[in-house]
């Protein structure tokens, strides 16, 4: 049984040298191989701005219930801003029916974008939404923003190494990702005070939609686990440092299978501890361009999936998990 991820240093990669990058990505393709998941440091991310967010999130969800629910969204089902605890269940986009997952989460997207169609225009709107942001704590649109940027400059440079470790050029990506509709999540695990319902997790079993996951999170108990190809739970370990990589269904598909789009859950912390047992988690989920068609890297007759639009599986995706109104 695998005991443990892969963790990939990246910082002689980043450096630029050709050599380096050719070793981290093939390090990438084999951890992407084997468990569709590896930590990575060396990352180039200042630790102040994952610090800033990290404190600003945790501000808001302690905040009284009431005071949260005003930075609920006016439209209902807008992916934008807070929403409270029972409103989703992550298994159900896996087809597997579960009691809501024991979590809230803030959600927004990029903060700003150029006045071109692409992004202004009906079906641009539905991707690219103004963000809600709370009055309090001070400074969350700010490090929010900040660290959405650093995002974006360093899945740019693992999709650059996703193509080496898959045999295409460097910049096969660049053009699908270029105006990626990425939405990050604030993920907060409250303290359970009561016992979960049978079957209820922090967040239910379930695969990612997009190309890369990169997840800051917390070491507390009650984390993340990913199932390993022999069907076994492993604990992931969520250095605040580091960021913990997984692949997404698009990107299974655009490898064909080479990769593995890998089933995680959050699991619920020991009973003696669950009362003072919070959580919170750090989610950059990388989507392509909402026009890119997700086609299989696979000579002609090979390929095991479709074409897929990325705007219309992301969509698909949503409403697959959302049980009720925020």
């Amino acid at each position: 049984m695998t005991s443990s991820i892969p963790v990939i240093d990246l910082s002689d990669a980043l450096a630029g040298a050709t050599a380096a990058k050719q070793s981290a990505a093939r390090e990438i393709d084999r951890a992407c191989r084997e468990i569709g998941f590896f930590t990575i440091t060396g990352h180039g991310v200042p630790v102040a701005a994952l610090d800033a967010l990290r404190e600003k999130a945790h501000g808001f969800f302690a905040l009284p219930l009431a005071e949260k629910r005003r930075a609920i969204h006016p439209v209902a089902g807008t992916p934008r801003g807070y929403r409270a605890l029972g409103i989703e269940a992550l298994s159900y986009g896996n087809a597997i029916e579960t009691p809501p997952d024991l979590k809230e989460y803030y959600h927004f997207g990029r903060e700003r974008w150029p006045d071109e169609p692409y992004f202004t225009s009906a079906e641009g709107q539905r991707y690219f939404i103004k963000n809600l942001w709370p009055e309090t704590p001070q400074g969350f649109r700010e490090a929010a923003d900040r660290y959405y940027q650093e995002m974006e400059r360093l899945v740019l440079w693992l999709m650059r190494l996703a193509a080496l470790g898959l045999g295409v050029e460097e910049d096969f990506f660049d053009d699908k990702i270029d105006r990626h509709i990425t939405a990050m999540r604030l993920n907060f695990y409250p303290e359970q005070t009561e016992a979960p319902k049978p079957g209820q997790l922090r967040a239910g079993e379930h695969t990612d939609y997009g190309a890369f996951t990169i997840l800051n999170g917390e070491n507390v108990a009650g984390g993340l686990q990913v199932k390993t190809r022999g069907g076994d739970w492993l604990d992931i370990e969520t250095d605040p440092r580091h960021f913990v990589v997984n692949i997404g269904d698009l990107l299974m598909r655009w490898t064909n299978d080479r990769w593995v789009s890998n089933t995680h859950r959050v699991i619920n912390p020991p009973r003696e501890v669950a009362g003072t047992a919070k959580r919170l988690s750090i989610a950059f989920f990388h989507h392509p361009n909402y026009d890119a068609e997700i086609e299989c890297i696979a000579p002609p007759g090979e390929a095991k999936y479709p074409p897929v639009g990325s705007g219309e599986y992301r969509d698909l995706k949503y409403r697959q998990t959302r049980l009720a109104p925020a």
